[in-house]
């Protein structure tokens, strides 16, 4: 069984915000952990390697501890070097069935997602070369990827008629609760967000109101 599958993979799909103060880091983490994400990623554009190995080894500790799955951004030869749960897959990042041939050497039940963007067609490509989630936006303007292009809601609801029933639909950019709503109604099982939560009075609380909602 894959592991993606063994997780409710309903409501948040926490990403960490750039964050150099590894304490901090994991301080604000062990937070939204406490709210239940179904899947929290660690995404760290502005550290070095070495900074990001650190952050990675400690915040899978985290995960582990909360059995919530650690997906590393935009670096599969870092997941692999530390056994993370799974990796995200940016347009240059490297290639679906390249990152499922090597997670899947780790042992069962690796994650790899692809960012699709408004594209239809990497959507496809990459369920059919072994992603185990599909994530697609902007949905709304975002100020962690100011630059990127919207993406229509109907993609969303395509995904859900016309990819397999175990490929996972993820809606980014923009996202807070007030919004999220309209994504899960649209098809999303989850969506990713940073600055809501991260950034909330109650980061676990926050998490843990993605899921009721996503449960509506």
């Amino acid at each position: 069984m894959n592991k993606i599958k063994q997780f409710i993979l309903k409501g948040l799909y926490a990403i960490t915000p750039d964050e150099i103060d590894t304490a901090r880091l994991l301080e604000m983490s062990a937070r939204v952990l406490a709210g239940y994400p179904a899947l929290l990623q660690y995404r760290n554009k502005s550290a070095c390697p070495m900074l990001r190995r650190e952050q990675a080894l400690r915040l899978l500790a985290l995960c582990r501890a909360a059995g919530t799955p650690l997906i590393i951004n935009d670096d599969l030869e870092l997941a692999v070097e530390i056994a993370a749960d799974g990796v995200h897959l940016g347009r240059d990042d490297g290639d679906v069935a390249t990152a499922r041939r090597m997670l899947d050497a780790l042992g069962p039940g690796r994650i790899v997602g692809v960012s699709c963007y408004d594209e239809w067609e990497r959507a496809e490509e990459g369920a059919t070369a072994g992603a185990d989630y599909v994530a697609f936006g902007a949905m709304f303007g975002s100020a962690t990827k100011p630059e990127a292009p919207l993406a229509p809601f109907s993609l969303l609801a395509r995904a859900r008629r016309e990819l397999k029933p175990d490929v996972t639909i993820v809606a980014i950019g923009g996202i807070t609760l007030d919004n999220a709503g309209l994504l899960f109604k649209a098809g999303a099982d989850l969506v990713a967000v940073v600055s809501d939560v991260f950034g909330a009075v109650d980061p676990g609380a926050r998490a843990a109101a993605y899921l009721t909602l996503a449960r509506e």
